[in-house]
């Protein structure tokens, strides 16, 4: 008899039991102080122009509040709480300094409670995600008061947490994510709740373009179709806050992807909200249940089979729990492959492997031995000549990052990647150095009399991943697919585009390590993706849209790209409906009714 288990995994640590009905799922809280009072930054009532930072919080245990100003404090954020007594209470803030070194920590902020000023200054401590204490405050009566974050520079202050308490030194959770998650769960009142339940005939995770576009077409199916995406909006890379242009080619699914992708505008580009506007457009009318700002934290499984898949709302940290026959792993970082144990690769493969060791100009695209290197991210931004002078503040912090390098706006090859951190589990580190990489660039380029008068106009705080875990099917692609043209019998999307990988430059001697290389390759003419790519070999009802399709670390490197994974998307939606029609695996749909797969997506023909 196959036991089911549930697997909710932070910080990369997984646990599993039994499934639970509630939410602290056997983590022990006993051992921390609860007696105090909790507020986490991700329900204060008005973030002001604090940014919701959600996109770290399976490796640091929360969503936070992150002061993005470029330069400027941003305005003050604010909400009320209740304290059941008066007297003393001492204050503890889970925050970090995000830049550490022999200058002012350029994350600096205050906290105001009940109209005073903690006399303590934040985001000063340590560089790991901590409890600074924050002295105490006098509160006069039980009841409402109201809390405020200051920041003080414009400059990335964080803070994911307040702890209110009557104890001096009290114990609280901080390393251990999963008990620090149960302690937040519990301190709320959220462990006494059931979990809702809802029930789709399929469940998506993931809205960026892939599973955008994998959601309308099992939609226009007739499908009973979820969503969830970890930001406010949908597009991924495509969306407002990050602003790439989607590339590729629309294959058969323009009908679908016209409606989400955007014009080919500068990357970085504010032309991104009226793509953005387009996308919301299509999404809510699409009859699609959309479940914005749910972060997922893990799934069930009953043997090779996903039940569920559970998910957190970021403002009131309320789990859901979905139910389906079919899952996508649409997030980019293969998280339902991941926590699912399905097959998984990450990193550069030796060239031998797959035949991958075509050069150019001396540039080897896979290296002799396989290692852990991938593509990067990249954080976007721009600059804008006003008509008066306008300064920067110093920016020391940012100088040794930038090594010289002097810049008024970025583009795509401002993307960093290193041997020493992941670009999963080390993400938000990641952001930070190329943050750190453009406040210095510009910096410098502001020391010329001819850039007086540029001013920064936009810095995205949400870096642009180009690659990370990529789960393995019945079928890996490879460079060779896409440069033999090779023609598959479940041939599902195409594409034109070249063979495009990057390295960082620094691994030719470039002081710069936030800047890269593309290699290309043109294919010369149409290549081909295969269904047996798109699902799992060792889940049976997972399948994947996007940069975590089984692939080769250079076979990913053509169909990366939006609308190509928007075509990934768009098979495994028409997918889903067969599965539900037949009651049948991924795989059985691949072999028994790959026909009617490729009629749906729009082949006449299967292509021999």
């Amino acid at each position: 008899m196959n036991r089911r288990t549930f697997i909710r995994i932070v910080g990369g640590v997984s646990l599993s039991s039994a499934i639970a009905p509630r939410y602290a799922m056997g983590a022990s809280t006993d051992s921390f102080h609860t007696s105090g009072v909790l507020v986490e930054a991700s329900s204060f009532a008005s973030i002001g122009g604090w940014k919701l930072d959600t996109q770290h919080y399976q490796q640091m245990g929360g969503s936070y509040l992150l002061a993005h100003g470029i330069g400027t404090p941003v305005k003050n954020a604010q909400t009320k709480v209740s304290v059941p007594e008066a007297g003393t209470w001492y204050v503890f803030v889970r925050t970090r300094d995000w830049c550490q070194g022999d200058w002012a920590a350029p994350g600096r902020f205050r906290v105001h409670i009940g109209g005073a000023v903690l006399k303590p200054v934040f985001g000063t401590e340590n560089d790991e995600w901590h409890w600074q204490k924050g002295g105490s405050v006098e509160i006069s009566e039980a009841g409402e008061i109201e809390i405020e974050f200051e920041d003080l520079t414009g400059f990335d202050g964080r803070c994911d947490a307040i702890y209110l308490s009557q104890e001096a030194n009290p114990k609280l959770p901080n390393e251990d994510r999963i008990a620090l998650t149960a302690w937040k769960d519990r301190l709320t009142g959220r462990a006494e709740l059931e979990i809702e339940e809802q029930t789709y005939d399929v469940v998506i995770v993931g809205g960026g373009i892939s599973g955008c576009a994998a959601a309308l077409s099992a939609r226009s199916q007739g499908l009973n179709v979820a969503i969830i995406q970890d930001r406010p909006v949908f597009g991924g890379n495509a969306s407002d806050e990050i602003r790439v242009h989607t590339e590729g080619i629309h294959g058969k699914g323009e009908g679908i992807l016209k409606a989400i992708d955007t014009p080919h505008y500068p990357n970085g580009d504010a032309e991104a909200a009226g793509a953005q506007t387009k996308r919301d457009a299509t999404m809510n009318a699409s009859g699609v249940h959309r479940f914005a700002h749910h972060i997922a934290i893990g799934l069930e499984k009953k043997g090779d089979q996903i039940v569920s898949v559970e998910a957190r709302e970021v403002t009131t940290g309320l789990i859901r729990r979905f139910k389906s026959q079919t899952f996508i792993d649409a997030t980019g970082d293969g998280w339902l492959g991941f926590w699912g144990g399905a097959d998984t690769r990450y990193g550069r493969e030796a060239h031998t492997e797959f035949g991958e060791a075509w050069e150019i100009h001396g540039d080897l695209w896979s290296p002799e031995k396989a290692d852990d290197r991938v593509m990067g991210a990249s954080v976007l931004w721009n600059s804008e000549r006003i008509t008066k002078r306008v300064n920067f503040p110093k920016v020391p912090w940012a100088l040794p990052v930038a090594n010289g390098h002097q810049a008024v706006q970025g583009e795509w090859y401002w993307e960093y990647s290193s041997n020493d951190l992941h670009q999963v589990h080390d993400a938000e580190k990641i952001r930070d150095h190329v943050l750190r990489a453009i406040f210095g660039s510009f910096a410098n380029a502001k020391k010329h009399p001819k850039n007086a008068t540029v001013a920064l106009k936009w810095v995205a705080h949400i870096a642009g991943k180009r690659e990370s875990r990529r789960i393995m099917g019945d079928y890996i692609y490879t460079m060779r697919d896409m440069t033999e043209r090779r023609e598959f019998p479940d041939t599902i999307a195409e594409e034109t585009r070249s063979v495009d990988s990057h390295y960082q430059l620094s691994e030719t001697g470039s002081k710069q390590d936030f800047l890269s290389k593309a290699l290309f390759r043109k294919p010369g003419g149409t290549y081909f993706l295969p269904f047996r790519a798109m699902y799992s070999r060792n889940i049976s009802n997972l399948m994947m849209a996007g940069r975590c399709f089984s692939c080769s670390h250079i076979g990913l490197a053509g169909p990366r790209v939006m609308n190509t994974c928007g075509q990934m998307g768009i098979a495994t939606g028409y997918a889903a409906a067969l599965c539900n029609n037949y009651k049948a695996t991924p795989r059985e749909i691949g072999s028994q009714h790959i026909k009617e797969l490729q009629g749906l997506i729009g082949y006449e023909k299967t292509i021999s």
